[in-house]
């Protein structure tokens, strides 16, 4: 942590852009008060009324309807089909960047016991699931919301422009439809004359109240989804010799690309997983169905070692159906790229981050095997994606809930930190990137 204090009064020392852009900050204080609990307010409200990909119609109302409120230049709404994006002219001029939040639940049951727990209900891929925001997405979009507000009532301070970027179906968009940061790529997000140089993005954690994480180049891996169909012959479950049994030959599937990765890749060159997490087949147990379906996902970091585990993946998974007398079909699609954080970039914005939350809470962190499609956006420019804890220290690390936890709930908090960091950043790009 010492060294990190070092880098930043260094850093201020040698750039006089960067402490003009502190000045500035340091009025905001006032502005920071009196929008925490209506960000409170708002996360609340988002948690109770949560909404699934490519649905989150009551949530864009409201984002839309607040970002109206603060008289934005421009407020676009059906993005992607629900997403909004809003932009902010400062009174200074200065370069384009963007802030985004995602605003989609999980078909998740809440078992948080929280006043404001969803009871919420909804229709994923033709079923009707309970939702929830066990992602914290509630928090990401009242943090920007705040953000907002807190540059918009200061925008004669602002250099530049900023894009509030509201994104929907981060979580995946439901069967047979598009959605998420692509599909805005695709309809011309970035496309116009003046895009972002640069953008930021936040995920609430299971880290410390307050603390920021983060990690140069590779943070969060890539994902590709998976689905093998294995094809049996169907008989009766008293004569299996009868036919040819897919759920004992998925069983040997789901145990043998187990070995991919850790007997068939250098493990010294990038870290990958293989999980399968559901297998549907049959309706009875005395009848040997005719298939079995498997989905999963697969994360890596390297895209060789990414093309060499499909490959290795493909052979086994056709060995072992084929040494069995079954057939068997393997289907990888794509969801997100690798998360990667722009090292200057990361480097240029280090002391915004140390004043956001304070220089003892800023963390490096290590690779995170969960995938983030606000990868897509920094394809296209560099970028930064950060962690913020939201748990109280006193709890051990092994008792607080993952992300996707039916008892996942952030620490209030952490909120004000988020908007300090989107502030900060909106704030200070122009000279950092000048200097």
């Amino acid at each position: 942590m010492n060294a990190i204090k070092v880098s930043l009064t260094l850093f201020l020392v040698s750039t006089g852009g960067f402490t003009q852009a502190q000045d500035a900050k340091s009025t905001l204080d006032e502005a920071f008060d009196a929008v925490e609990p209506r960000v409170i307010e708002w996360r609340r409200d988002f948690h109770e009324h949560p909404e699934l990909s490519n649905r989150e119609f009551r949530t864009s109302e409201k984002v839309a309807a607040h970002l109206r409120s603060l008289k934005l230049d421009d407020v676009q709404t059906g993005i992607a089909h629900t997403g909004v994006v809003g932009t902010l002219v400062g009174g200074r001029p200065g370069p384009v960047i963007a802030l985004r939040a995602d605003m989609d639940g999980l078909p998740v049951l809440e078992q948080t016991g929280v006043p404001f727990a969803s009871k919420a209900r909804g229709e994923y891929n033709g079923n009707e699931v309970p939702v929830m925001h066990a992602c914290g997405h509630d928090t990401h979009i009242s943090m920007l919301m705040g953000a907002a507000e807190v540059l918009a009532n200061n925008r004669e301070q602002l250099a530049g422009t900023v894009m509030f970027i509201f994104q929907p179906a981060e979580e995946g968009p439901p069967a047979g439809e598009e959605g998420g940061a692509m599909l805005m790529l695709k309809e011309g997000l970035f496309d116009g004359p003046n895009p972002p140089e640069a953008i930021l993005g936040l995920h609430i954690w299971p880290g410390d109240v307050g603390t920021l994480t983060y990690r140069p180049n590779g943070f969060m891996a890539a994902a590709d989804g998976l689905q093998i169909n294995v094809r049996g012959v169907q008989t009766h479950g008293s004569s299996p010799w009868l036919g040819v049994d897919p759920i004992y030959v998925a069983a040997q599937i789901a145990t043998a690309i187990q070995g991919i990765p850790s007997r068939q890749l250098d493990i010294t060159r990038s870290p990958a997983v293989i999980t399968i997490g559901s297998i549907h087949g049959g309706v009875r147990g005395n009848i040997i169905p005719d298939e079995v379906e498997m989905q999963g996902t697969i994360r890596t970091f390297d895209t060789g070692v990414r093309e060499e585990l499909h490959t290795k993946l493909r052979r086994t998974v056709n060995s072992v159906a084929e040494a069995n007398g079954a057939t068997a079909t393997v289907t990888i699609e794509g969801y997100a790229p690798v998360t990667v954080n722009h090292p200057d970039l990361l480097k240029k914005m280090l002391p915004t981050l140390g004043w956001a939350a304070g220089s003892d809470k800023l963390i490096e962190g290590a690779r995170v095997m969960g995938a983030e499609d606000f990868s897509f956006f920094q394809e296209r420019v560099p970028g930064l994606f950060l962690h913020l804890g939201a748990y109280d220290p006193s709890i051990p690390a092994s008792d607080r809930p993952a992300n996707h936890s039916p008892f996942f709930i952030a620490d209030e908090r952490a909120l004000i930190v988020g908007v300090r960091t989107l502030v900060g950043f909106a704030m200070d790009y122009a000279a950092v990137s000048a200097d």
